[in-house]
């Protein structure tokens, strides 16, 4: 950072919870209860730190519509066993609210307003409730109509673009039409997806970033399949169109539960911690595009985090991009023809690990940030396109 007003923000630590499938291992947590885990973690994992220093705890959470409703980040610090003189907030930037939470909570400590803080995100869509609309008078004799808060466009205003608001799944086989890519392409990718997280658990790659629950019998994530093969994957039927459609259950990421926070902190709350951090914070860029091509809002988020950061494509040597549809991710990556695939999600992506939705921008700077640190020096970046049309980065460097 140029500006000699504003401070190095780095990264001590992050963890996450294994990411459990829609309706599993995880269904029966709270999603309060997952977010305080992660949050205890997190100040377990540094003991010479004094919680009571934490300045915020800033949380992305997607839904808020059930058990995370009140700000769920303040209920992490209570559940957690904070002293209650540690505030929370909680932000939605619906996709990618765990990753901007990480830079809300980064702006904070860079700007002077907080040596030491906590960031994350946290999702149940297991146990994301089904809500109702108030009736426009009082008294309705009629039935009225159920919402499911889970995923997606729910509760439309007639006045939004109808093009707008289609599934999100039929906006990624908008940006398969646009950019031509096939199904077999989508299978190749969600396949290699599984292959490399399959390989990554298996040489212990994870072991210093996830923190299973001690109640719940789920060591590593739930949704990824070691016997997943392109045979199994082309006989999956399209989900979004019945006639020539390419999206399927295979090539995009399932519905999952899970939580991830980060340590970040200044100068003075380095000292504090008695740590080595895993990264330092470069950049970031949020960028809009239309909502119904959502899954390509990343390709200019991107360039722009870069283009800030001073570096540029070819000197990445971690890159997480968040695999909502496998269609998506192609088509992003199709547009950085300088960026060396291999750096790319090393260790799996969400088809295979899972995308519970307010947790998933923070999984992704985590991984980062361990990856840096595993590395020992170089550029990473994560970035996430986001449901209505955004996308946003976050450069990291070590």
């Amino acid at each position: 950072m140029t500006d000699p007003r504003v401070r190095d923000v780095y990264i001590v630590d992050a963890v996450r919870t294994p990411v459990g499938k829609y309706g599993g291992a995880l269904a029966a947590v709270r999603p309060d209860d997952l977010a305080a885990h992660v949050v205890r973690a997190l100040v377990d994992r540094t003991p010479d730190l004094d919680p009571a220093r934490i300045d915020d705890v800033c949380f992305g959470d997607a839904n808020g519509a059930g058990e995370d409703n009140r700000n769920v980040a303040r209920m992490a610090v209570l559940l957690a066993g904070l002293p209650v003189t540690v505030p929370g907030v909680t932000v939605n930037r619906l996709c990618g609210s765990g990753l901007e939470a990480v830079i809300q909570a980064a702006r904070a400590i860079a700007h002077g307003d907080a040596h030491i803080a906590v960031a994350g995100g946290v999702e149940s869509m297991s146990r994301a409730p089904y809500v109702l609309r108030k009736p426009e008078r009082a008294f309705p004799a009629g039935h009225q109509e159920m919402f499911s808060s889970t995923l997606g466009w729910r509760m439309v205003n007639p006045r939004m673009a109808p093009e707008w608001t289609v599934a999100l799944g039929e906006g990624a086989e908008l940006i398969a039409d646009r950019h031509g890519i096939t199904r077999e392409q989508q299978d190749v990718f969600a396949l290699a997806s599984h292959q490399k997280a399959v390989r990554a658990w298996r040489e212990g790659a994870y072991d210093d970033e996830v923190v299973p629950l001690p109640e719940v019998d789920l060591p590593r994530d739930e949704t990824i399949r070691e016997a997943s093969s392109l045979e199994s994957l082309s006989k999956l039927k399209p989900v979004f169109r019945s006639a020539g459609g390419t999206v399927t259950a295979g090539n995009s990421s399932p519905l999952n539960d899970g939580a991830a926070a980060l340590l970040l902190v200044d100068e003075e709350g380095l000292r504090a911690t008695g740590r080595e951090p895993l990264a330092r914070i470069r950049a970031s860029a949020v960028t809009g595009i239309e909502p119904q091509l959502f899954g390509l809002g990343p390709v200019e988020a991107v360039r722009r985090a870069l283009e800030r950061s001073g570096r540029g494509f070819a000197e990445l040597a971690a890159f997480e991009l968040n695999e909502a549809f496998a269609a998506q991710a192609l088509g992003c990556l199709g547009q950085w023809p300088d960026l060396d695939p291999a750096v790319v999600n090393p260790r799996g992506g969400a088809i295979a690990i899972g995308h519970p939705l307010g947790a998933s921008g923070a999984r992704l700077a985590g991984a980062v940030a361990h990856q840096l640190a595993a590395l020992g020096s170089g550029t990473g970046l994560a970035a996430l396109c986001i449901g209505v049309g955004q996308g946003l980065a976050l450069v990291l460097e070590r």
